[in-house]
């Protein structure tokens, strides 16, 4: 693994607060996401199911777990499939986990190869009830032409054992994950250090007519050096106007002299994950206009983390956040009171120039699992990312850090990150 080695603690109690939660007289199966083909022998980057790595700590493809706590048999309480090592698969693939491995990574005594899965399973199915099984429901993308190894197992589980009832493992997981345990702030915060070195060295790179992913290619030399897996997500490299759509990532634009360049990234490690977004100018110094623009969302964001605290629900931070952004506008002579008084209600002035939420969960996923009706928590990781899009004048302008919350408010794990007008500038300058 390319991350230092974390302890079997953490999933150990993972598992045991998932057991809490779930029925009697139940199994669960969570199997570990496809390796997926791109062209000819190639494959795409593997990326773990998260819900399978957050109760095992296992980090390689055709991977099981079982948990059975009413089990007869101790050892068949939890057990954990993997896929064995052989002189084939070392001289072309390279070594997988053996079994001692993936033992002192899981905490896991019972260990089995995955061909053994089937027969398992049945010796024991009798004595159970009902299943719980994963599936990806968090996913909001369209995936109705997408078979995934999940879905796989679920139809697998029903033809083979179909008078057993069947649970949504989803359920519990979603309820947990939003909590995190030291181990995991811990991690979040390794991927936020990183991400502190990814920044500083594009600082350094940034220049008229760069290309967008030229930068591009700066964060990531520090993701790969630090250990990392990879980027968090696709990183935005959006300068001039291209920072006005919200998702924009083909980063192949031309840096230009007298822009404003958005770089929302962050960095995997031991898959969790930061997000983080910082505004730069090109040529090292804000002009007036986007200055203003940038102390505005700058603004909003210092006083909008402050309503990151338990208790909170997650609806009224997001209308606190729009009414601080509303000021803003006002300020920045981009809307008017009259316009806020003669507003269409389902589509207030703002929403021209502020258009998406500013807080979501963050861990395992980027966006990660948790329900937005709940109030926050201690323990939860959120962002805070206020923005200002001026299409007009070929400015974009969002600012995002990940807060921890307390007992009585938050830590920012992205203080270490340059914000302030005057460092970015001082950075830029002493290239």
């Amino acid at each position: 693994m390319r991350y230092e080695s974390i302890s079997p603690s953490l999933f150990i109690e993972n598992r045991k607060r998932f057991s809490e939660k779930i029925n009697p007289s139940t199994i669960t199966v969570l199997v570990s996401n496809d390796v997926m083909p791109n062209n000819a022998d190639d494959v795409m980057g593997f990326a773990q199911n998260n819900d399978l790595f957050y109760l095992s700590g296992i980090d390689q493809d055709e991977t099981i777990l079982v948990i059975c706590p009413d089990a007869y048999k101790e050892e068949n309480r939890t057990i954990l499939f993997i896929k064995e090592v052989n002189e084939h698969t070392k001289l072309w693939d390279g070594d997988f986990l053996t079994k001692e491995e993936a033992s002192a990574i899981s905490g896991i005594k019972n260990i089995k190869w995955v061909h053994e899965f089937e027969k398992t399973l049945q010796l024991f199915a009798f004595e159970a009830d009902a299943f719980y099984l994963g599936h990806n429901e968090h996913i909001k993308r369209v995936t109705a032409e997408m078979t995934t190894r999940q879905d796989r197992m679920i139809q697998w589980c029903k033809e083979k054992y179909p008078l057993h009832q069947y649970y949504r493992a989803a359920k519990i997981t979603r309820e947990l994950r939003p909590i995190k345990s030291t181990e995991e702030v811990a991690l979040i915060e390794k991927a936020s250090e990183i991400s502190v070195k990814s920044f500083e060295r594009l600082l350094k790179a940034v220049k008229p007519n760069i290309k967008e992913f030229e930068l591009e290619a700066e964060l990531i030399y520090e993701v790969i050096k630090n250990g990392a897996s990879r980027h968090a997500f696709r990183p935005i490299i959006a300068s001039g106007k291209n920072a006005c759509a919200l998702h924009y990532n083909t980063n192949d634009a031309v840096c230009k002299e007298n822009d404003m360049i958005l770089v929302d990234f962050g960095v995997c490690y031991a898959n969790y994950n930061s997000d983080t977004t910082r505004c730069v100018p090109v040529n090292g110094v804000f002009s007036p206009r986007q200055r203003e623009v940038y102390s505005s969302v700058l603004h909003c964001l210092k006083e909008g983390s402050k309503l990151l605290k338990p208790g909170i629900r997650h609806s009224d931070y997001e209308k606190q956040m729009a009414a601080l952004i509303e000021q803003e506008l006002i300020k920045l002579k981009l809307i008017t009171p009259e316009d806020i008084a003669n507003q269409n209600p389902d589509y207030p002035a703002y929403k021209k120039y502020f258009m998406h939420g500013t807080a979501h969960h963050l861990g395992l996923d980027v966006h990660d699992v948790g329900l937005y009706s709940r109030p926050l928590e201690k323990g939860m990781v959120l962002t805070c990312e206020p923005g200002i899009y001026i299409r007009e004048e070929g400015i974009g302008c969002r600012l995002e850090n990940d807060y921890l919350l307390t007992e009585d408010g938050n830590i920012n794990l992205s203080e270490a990150l340059p914000i302030e007008i005057a460092d970015i500038e001082k950075l830029m300058q002493h290239k």
